[in-house]
């Protein structure tokens, strides 16, 4: 038997790759370490692939470390081969194999499928293979997947970036942007609905320019409406859209799609006019806290998260206050927020007036309490809402200590909640509908049941399927769903074509 891990780094579109990396070595005959009971697992796996991120701080430094424990690890093991993708390898190429001359296998994120053929072809040839393509080779839901999840799933709409973000290296990595026909993509969420899976996630680089390859602006809210129309879908989330694109329809999509959430990932990156200029980030602060009314507008109950970055080249003092401001005003219930370092091939690296680390330190220190500030505040004003909450297996650290569960409310805020005594517990992939006793400043705690409040859990399909899964599963070990061949198809043949249409193609 032939064992694989997959090591992830970095944003959903790598963990999506990652699943697909994992279907094309299970199709090849691997099995996942993970998969195994504790007893059964070997010390060391046959495969170990790195799947990279070339956007975090660090991630070189951090890759080149983590590929230096390995060596060990491998030269005990005879035979065991170590494989390197995603947008670091995209970037530094041969230089990988330069630096740690044991990894096997260097591949790019435009050719993920050529994995199994790169690690044959390097235990035959005894020597590291690298393959590096410029553009796509194949859309990567043709490929085999192996979900993390039963009952939710994320489905790629579109690959790539047509922006030109000067501290952004993602383009040059993923390429234009690509986008799927919308009858391939309601295909597919027709079939991990027929699998079980109650909600999907839409992935794209820039989700809301979706329609730009096949010329129709307004094909993402045409999409999401067409998602409210497959029985048996509950929630329908998308990441990431672009402010500079986000219409009016958009929100109306949002707004009157019963199973699109009410929950809305904004990238805002900077507050200040000048700084997002500079960024060429083709908007400006007063678009976008205008986008966000309008969203509340239609959607009150909407929780909108966003990503900052501090101390960009050449950001003054005024321009942090300015971000400050935004953030305030804007009312985010999260954000993920960065401190601004050098990458390499970016306009921005070669930028004058970079700042001093102290100086983007202490900045960076004085917005985290700002948005803690906001955070808290937004999650105290959610304090006895019922909410639906949609059962996770384990997203609560603290989860055993304190006797509760965890999921995602339809805003997608974190919740922990308490099952009252002598009721079943629900079911990763069920449904429990609980009052948020408290606000946290990062979650939400729902103690409602225990406290004689409201407490009901509804058993969906998502529950039946991970049950389903968990049944003779070796102790320890969470099975996850079977590997799918890519661009399924279910039902009648004419499924896409009836549904194409509502997208305008």
């Amino acid at each position: 038997m032939k064992t694989y891990e997959v090591r992830t780094h970095g944003c959903q579109m790598n963990v999506h790759d990652s699943e697909r990396i994992s279907g094309l070595l299970e199709s090849a005959g691997y099995t996942d370490v993970g998969a195994l009971a504790k007893a059964e697992r070997p010390e060391a796996p046959d495969v170990v692939v790195y799947n990279t991120c070339a956007v975090r701080e660090n991630a070189d430094n951090k890759l080149y470390g983590n590929l230096g424990h390995l060596r060990p690890v491998k030269d005990a093991h005879p035979g065991m081969q170590i494989a390197v993708g995603g947008c670091l390898a995209q970037k530094d190429r041969g230089e990988i194999v330069r630096r740690a001359p044991w990894v096997d296998v260097v591949f790019g994120t435009h050719n993920v499928g050529s994995l199994p053929v790169l690690l044959e072809r390097a235990r035959h040839n005894a020597e590291a293979q690298v393959e590096i393509l410029e553009s796509l080779e194949t859309f990567p839901s043709t490929l085999p997947t192996r979900r993390d999840s039963a009952y939710s799933g994320w489905v790629s709409i579109s690959v790539g970036c047509n922006n030109t973000c000067t501290f952004c290296i993602v383009p040059a990595l993923r390429g234009k942007e690509k986008d799927r026909r919308p009858g391939e993509i309601l295909a597919e969420i027709e079939a991990l609905v027929e699998q079980g899976v109650v909600e999907v996630t839409l992935l794209g680089q820039n989700v809301n320019s979706y329609g730009v390859e096949f010329g129709d602006r307004l094909a993402f809210g045409k999409l999401l409406r067409a998602c409210g129309d497959i029985e048996g879908l509950e929630r329908v989330r998308f990441t990431s859209p672009h402010p500079a694109a986000f219409t009016d329809d958009v929100i109306d999509a949002m707004a009157e799609t019963p199973n699109v959430m009410p929950s809305l990932h904004m990238p805002l990156q900077a507050g200040s006019d000048k700084v997002l200029k500079d960024m060429r980030r083709s908007y400006r602060s007063a678009k976008f806290l205008g986008i966000l009314d309008r969203v509340r507008d239609r959607m009150p109950e909407a929780a909108i998260t966003t990503d900052l970055i501090v101390g960009f080249p050449g950001e003054t003092e005024e321009d942090f206050d300015e971000t400050l401001r935004v953030v305030r005003e804007a009312r985010f219930s999260s954000a993920f927020t960065f401190q601004y370092s050098i990458r390499p091939g970016t306009p921005a690296a070669t930028m004058p007036d970079q700042l001093p680390k102290a100086v983007v330190q202490e900045r960076f220190e004085r917005l985290l309490k700002v948005q803690e500030e906001v955070s808290w505040a937004e999650n105290r004003a959610v304090e006895g809402r019922a909410v639906e909450v949609l059962v996770a297996p384990g997203e609560g650290r603290k989860d055993a200590a304190t006797h509760r569960m965890s999921g995602r409310a339809q805003d997608n805020r974190l919740v922990h909640f308490s099952v009252p005594e002598g009721v079943d517990r629900p079911r990763p992939g069920d449904v429990v509908t609980v009052e948020v006793t408290y606000g946290a400043p990062h979650h939400l705690v729902a103690d409602s049941g225990i406290e004689g409040g409201a407490f009901s859990i509804r058993r969906t399909r998502g529950g039946d399927a991970w049950e389903a899964l968990q049944e003779n599963a070796a102790d320890g070990v969470t099975k996850k769903p079977a590997v799918a061949l890519g661009m399924p198809r279910i039902g009648k043949p004419a499924t896409a074509e009836v549904a194409a249409p509502a997208c305008g193609i």
